[in-house]
């Protein structure tokens, strides 16, 4: 009698990618409690303090050299490299053991997440050419993978698996489509020297993780002298985040976990409850009054608004419709174009990524506070429909 084998489904998932996607329900849950919290204390009697408290500088001493930098400054640009780190981890296993790492997985996400990039940042750029908005057409690019998923999380429990698959992968190729548009055209000039400093650690690194080296301490030794080279460079300091993850051993030796495995459980929980909401209580003091857009182009908002509330999801569903017509890539099992729709409008919940971007593209605060509310506004909305949206598709699907 022959034995039948049930073929793997498509929705099978590594246990990693159940942990990172439980961490980053509840994290974006948090980061929206966070971004409420400042929003309100900005906006308070304590409001000087507040924002003062984030701009307030220290100094560190070494030798006769003199460092001092801002809470805010530590936190964006020292903080979010581990984040980065996070991020990159979590691509490098995407691309190499999960739902990236074969093309029948990786095309719809992969298609997918370019036209959620690339047809809001035309829109964008549409709009504000030839304004001093301009330099902001990277902002509408990026979708925020905590946010999305604490969305998606709120559904229910009747999301398909395969659904979270595909958004998490769409997000995860999103932040790296994000941190190579900021490594391209939101650093400054290079300093040769340091730059060669830069190269001449990653290739220690590499040449590190090819003797098999197992020592995460090696590695994360480097990694701070990494990011210190980088950031005198001229490139955001944070995209050494992103090029040590890339240089971290994935091998396992003598039963041990990988060093970038440890790493990655190490540095998860910090990530999640500590760093992302320090970023959002740091860089959402946003203050609403009769004057908050004044100084600045209407073009910049209505770019914003309609880059990630209708490019983003016009973007999403083109691209996967172009990929599946031309049988590049298949449905995944239990998800229709209706529930890939509100995966779109999910899509275009920016927060994190599109923030950052905002304080790199602008220097004016008044651009740069209407650039924040705009962004926060048009993540809410995108949330919300996104929510409703998907809700009202699978009690249609149950019927």
């Amino acid at each position: 009698m022959n034995k039948q084998v049930k073929a793997k489904p498509f929705h099978t998932v590594s246990k990693y990618f159940i942990e990172f996607v439980q961490t980053q329900q509840f994290g974006g849950i948090l980061l929206l409690a966070c971004t409420f919290f400042s929003i309100a204390i900005s906006n308070s009697a304590m409001a000087e303090r507040y924002m003062h408290f984030w701009h307030t500088s220290f100094q560190i001493i070494i030798s006769d050299t003199v460092f001092s930098k801002s809470i805010e400054f530590c936190i964006n640009d020292g903080l979010m490299s581990i984040f980065f780190l996070l991020v990159g981890i979590e691509i490098k296993r995407e691309l190499t053991d999960g739902e990236l790492s074969t093309r029948q997985k990786a095309v719809l996400p992969l298609a997918a997440a370019f036209g959620g990039m690339i047809v809001p940042a035309f829109i964008f750029y549409v709009l504000n050419r030839g304004t001093v908005a301009a330099a902001g057409w990277g902002i509408p690019m990026a979708t925020d993978i905590a946010f999305a998923l604490g969305i998606l999380a709120l559904v229910g429990k009747k999301v398909p698996i395969a659904l979270k698959v595909f958004l998490m992968a769409l997000a995860v190729v999103d932040d790296l489509g994000a941190i190579v548009v900021i490594g391209l055209f939101y650093s400054s000039g290079i300093q040769l020297m340091y730059a060669f400093l830069s190269l001449s650690i990653i290739i220690l690194l590499v040449v590190l993780n090819k003797l098999k080296v197992n020592y995460s301490s090696v590695y994360v030794a480097l990694g701070f002298v990494l990011w210190f080279t980088i950031h005198r460079m001229g490139i955001h300091a944070t995209l050494s985040g992103v090029l040590l993850a890339f240089t971290l051993p994935s091998f396992q030796k003598n039963d041990m976990p990988s060093v970038s495995g440890r790493v990655a459980h190490f540095i998860h929980i910090p990530v999640t409850f500590m760093i992302m909401p320090l970023f959002a209580l740091a860089n959402t003091c946003i203050v609403f009054g009769g004057n908050i857009f004044v100084g600045t182009p209407s073009t910049l908002i209505y770019g914003i608004l309609a880059g990630l509330f209708l490019g983003k999801p016009f973007g999403i569903m083109l691209f996967s419709y172009l990929a599946v017509k031309l049988k590049w890539a298949t449905m995944p099992r239990g998800v229709n174009w209706n529930l890939l729709l509100g995966a779109g409008f999910l899509g275009g919940i920016g927060f994190t990524m599109s923030v950052f971007i905002t304080l790199l593209a602008f220097n004016l605060p008044e651009m740069i506070n209407a650039a924040k509310i705009t962004i926060v506004l048009t993540s809410l909305l995108a949330g919300v429909v996104g929510f409703i949206w998907l809700k009202f598709t699978l009690n249609k699907m149950k019927e």
